[in-house]
């Protein structure tokens, strides 16, 4: 499934989730939910169960009875007590912010910083 906007899976789902490219994408998996699948999103809200990796560009939210089975990779996460990742969890930056950050880095070092003068 590819998709933009929301997309709330409150049944089962078997297949790889993806957003669409460039667009904003909210993906819930409410409670009873599930996904046999890899997902890749930029902002993951799970409360059901997720059978594969889950890539989370900006924000993954695991709620209470969120089951992950499969290594999450995430930007920024927040995770309930009671919430259960049975895999890795790796921390991925945002490629647009470290982009940003590296020509702001770069114009910073190519700015002349003025007259000098030595006696």
């Amino acid at each position: 499934i590819t998709f933009s906007g929301h997309l709330d899976i409150e049944g089962a789902v078997t297949g790889s989730i993806q957003a669409e490219p460039g667009q904003e994408a909210i993906l819930r998996v409410v409670e009873g939910g599930m996904v046999a699948g890899e997902v890749k999103v930029p902002h993951a809200m799970i409360n059901g169960s997720v059978e594969g990796d889950i890539h989370a560009t900006e924000r993954l939210e695991l709620a209470e009875s969120a089951v992950v089975d499969g290594d999450v990779y995430y930007n920024l996460i927040e995770m309930a007590v009671g919430a259960k990742v049975n895999g890795g969890l790796r921390h991925t930056s945002n490629v647009a912010d470290d982009l940003a950050a590296k020509r702001v880095a770069r114009a910073a070092e190519t700015v002349p910083s003025g007259p000098t003068t030595s006696s």
